[in-house]
């Protein structure tokens, strides 16, 4: 055998939009093996992360795609068990909105130290190290009090560690610095009041999001949960559907649609959505509970319809 065939390894990485300096999340990554003639293609988590596991060792080409920006592309060396990288995307000429350009101006004014912390915080976090990420982070604001994207991610880094009122804290200060205009740091407060079974707000909070920020998919469907928590499944269904048109891939948008099929009693509909989801992220961080439903759900309509 080849050293190809013997060694397995993963490459992975982080994808971030450079100018609003958020995880780009469910975009396409592309690789392509020089050697081995292998080519995968995966979408980012939440958290704009991916991962291609079984790799033989050696160069690959990575692309990553998406729509409004330039591709990317990048090369990663496979040495040894593992290799990580961070890669930015950048909008279009002819995609950049005039918000675009406003924040392009402040970002002149942003000190190179605030800069490398929160690029250091983002390795951090790419290597699953929250914890680490937070220091970094906290040097950025520093650096830099006006920071909003900084504080934004340090609320994301506690929300892992299961830090709800310090991430609370840390996406409110965003919220007040960015002047209401980072919707990110809305969508993650309304997230965190959902899990706190707060809806209501969070349903608010998440809309003003959405008035800044409604291409982003992510919005419509921490909306859609927050919906359907007010037991309200047709709203939250047409919410989610608003996510499918800016993004068909995003695949959490299906755990929603399931949820709305299951509190309707449509278990062939809940059934197709899980496996939607399945399909997308197979491997992805809801996908044991989400296969763990599925059975619940065949189950029932076993019962219900013995003949099929």
């Amino acid at each position: 055998m080849s050293s190809f065939e013997k060694v397995e390894g993963e490459i992975s990485g982080t994808v971030l939009l450079e100018t609003e300096k958020r995880p780009a999340s469910q975009v396409i990554v592309s690789l392509k093996s020089r050697v081995a003639g292998i080519f995968r293609s995966v979408l980012t988590d939440l958290e704009g992360q991916f991962r291609v596991q079984r790799l033989p060792r050696g160069t690959y080409d990575i692309v990553v795609e998406e729509t409004g920006y330039e591709a990317v592309q990048a090369t990663a060396r496979l040495d040894g068990p593992s290799s990580k990288l961070v890669m930015y995307l950048r909008s279009k000429s002819g995609a950049i909105r005039q918000s675009d350009y406003t924040v392009s101006v402040r970002e002149l004014k942003i000190p190179g130290k605030a800069r490398n912390e929160l690029q250091k915080g983002f390795e951090r976090l790419a290597k699953n190290d929250p914890a680490g990420s937070l220091s970094h982070f906290t040097k950025a604001t520093q650096a830099f009090p006006g920071y909003f994207e900084a504080y934004y991610h340090t609320g994301v880094a506690e929300m892992k560690l299961g830090h709800n009122e310090e991430a609370t804290k840390a996406f409110q200060k965003a919220i007040d610095l960015s002047g209401g205009q980072y919707a990110w740091a809305e969508f993650g407060l309304g997230y965190l009041l959902c899990e706190e079974g707060k809806p209501g707000e969070a349903e608010k909070i998440i809309r003003r999001g959405l008035e800044v920020e409604d291409a982003a998919p992510e919005g419509h469907v921490s909306l859609g949960n927050a919906l359907m928590q007010l037991n309200r499944p047709d709203e939250a269904e047409r919410s989610v559907q608003e996510a499918l048109l800016r993004n068909p891939n995003f695949a959490d948008a299906y755990l929603v649609l399931s949820n709305v099929a299951a509190r309707k009693g449509d278990y062939r509909a809940e059934l197709q959505d899980l496996d939607a989801y399945l399909k997308l992220r197979p491997n992805g961080p809801a996908s044991e509970r989400v296969r763990r439903v599925r059975e619940g759900a065949l189950k029932i309509l076993a019962k219900s319809h013995p003949q099929d």
